[in-house]
């Protein structure tokens, strides 16, 4: 899953205010920072089904799953379940497959926000205690943006936020998304989570302005098109899936 760069000229954000001095806990300022693969297929078994998706996933594209159920309960309804982000946290249908001969079943839909996702697949019309059993993956939806580099111009002086900024900074300006919020960028299959330190972009109709330490980091050299969306600070990770193995933002 690939987003083509686009190729502009770069765009620097703002800088001002005071307040976090560098090196402290949770500073930006200490790499590496992990970049991963997000072109990845995860997948988990459960109760006798295995369900599989893309590890991203976009908006517009919408999300694809495909898995298996028990061969018995071929001709069966499967229906994929996301999480809601209410404080209730219920499952909340949003597609519905039929299970072929021999169990398998595929499945899409198009997400309404970009963020960290929840889906499970059951067996529809399956007793509480099935549903409860079932298998659950976590996925990323990203929203396509656009977004520049900076930092040449600024390197010494302190952000929004109140970050001292530097070659190595790790972090992204955003126009309103408070300071500290991580955000998950994917660039060309790379994924990279890093923190709101600034305020920007102002130019190019950017909605993000990466250090360039961020952009090395990712490959990210120019202005691009990349995928974005706000995550919370802790995640529930699925498993990349091995061939023989099972394993919102602005």
């Amino acid at each position: 899953m690939v987003i083509p760069g686009l190729a502009f000229a770069s765009g620097g954000g703002g800088t001002g205010g005071a307040g976090t001095s560098p090196g402290s806990p949770g500073s930006s300022q200490n790499p590496p920072v992990p970049v991963t693969a997000g072109n990845v297929p995860v997948s988990a078994s459960s109760d006798g089904i295995t369900i599989t998706s893309e590890a991203s996933a976009f908006i517009r594209g919408g999300v694809s799953v495909t898995g298996s159920v028990p061969a018995s309960d071929a001709g069966d309804a499967v229906e994929i379940d996301q999480l809601s982000s209410a404080a209730s946290a219920t499952w909340v249908p949003v597609a519905d497959a039929g299970a072929q001969p021999g169990g398998s079943f595929a499945a899409s839909w198009h997400p309404a926000r970009a963020g960290q996702l929840t889906i499970r697949a059951v067996i529809k019309g399956s007793q509480a205690s099935s549903a409860a059993a079932a298998p659950t993956l976590s996925l990323t939806v990203y929203r396509r943006s656009t977004a520049t580099l900076y930092g040449p111009g600024f390197w010494g002086h302190r952000t929004a936020c109140g970050e001292v900024l530097r070659r190595r900074t790790i972090g992204v300006a955003n126009r309103t998304l408070p300071c500290g919020t991580l955000v998950q960028l994917y660039y060309k299959g790379s994924v990279i989570t890093v923190p709101v330190i600034d305020r920007g972009p102002y130019a190019h109709g950017a909605n993000w302005d990466l250090t360039m330490a961020t952009g090395r980091a990712i490959g990210a050299l120019t202005t691009v098109a990349i995928g974005a969306a706000a995550v919370p600070s802790a995640t529930t990770s699925s498993t990349p899936a091995a061939s023989s193995a099972v394993p919102s933002a602005q």
